[in-house]
């Protein structure tokens, strides 16, 4: 399966919004003054992904107007931050820093690796839909690269071409035994 990193288009509308994501939005904006209510445009982001899996257009329609924004508020959020995905990605996202301090310290030579490794290019999916790779923008921790984040969450540094190899084993071996 191979992926853009461009928004593809629903195919077919999806479902409404469940009760219980709406609830989690109600909490999110009842944390500022009603006037101030697009402040929690970043929190309904991360509660569609955290239960779809990436943000949709009609996804982000659907939280400007839980919010009140026009839709292109709310898609200039989610394309400015690499945290929100905007197509389906594999279960394992990887995201290797590329910026210039990292370049001069194979942040490239790190993402040509797993590229090779993986059979496919920054930006796209592994057909088992383990793994995506992507490029990132400053992580903020040039000294110790290459650096990577994995999932958006967990840091990892000085990655070599062996602790790259022993990452993506140990991903897989994670994943090993659970349904399908």
């Amino acid at each position: 399966m191979t992926t853009s990193s461009t928004h593809h288009h629903d195919a077919a509308p999806a479902a409404p919004l469940k009760a219980e994501i709406l609830e989690r939005f109600a909490r999110e904006v009842a944390k500022y003054p009603e006037a101030g209510k697009q402040s929690a445009v970043m929190a309904c982001l991360a509660i569609v992904q955290q239960d779809e899996g990436y943000i949709s257009m009609q996804r982000e329609r659907e939280i400007a107007d839980y919010l009140g924004m026009a839709p292109i508020a709310v898609h200039e959020v989610t394309t400015f931050y690499n945290m929100y995905n905007q197509h389906p990605v594999g279960k394992f996202k990887l995201n290797v820093c590329t910026n210039l301090p990292c370049q001069l310290r194979d942040g490239v030579t790190a993402l040509v690796h797993l590229e090779k490794k993986l059979g496919i290019k920054m930006g796209e999916t592994t057909g088992d839909g383990l793994f995506t790779l992507q490029q990132s923008e400053c992580l903020g921790a040039c000294a110790d690269s290459p650096v990577m984040l994995v999932n958006d969450r967990t840091m990892c540094s000085f990655m070599s071409n062996e602790k790259l190899d022993q990452l993506i084993e140990g991903l897989r071996a994670s994943t090993k035994g659970e349904a399908a």
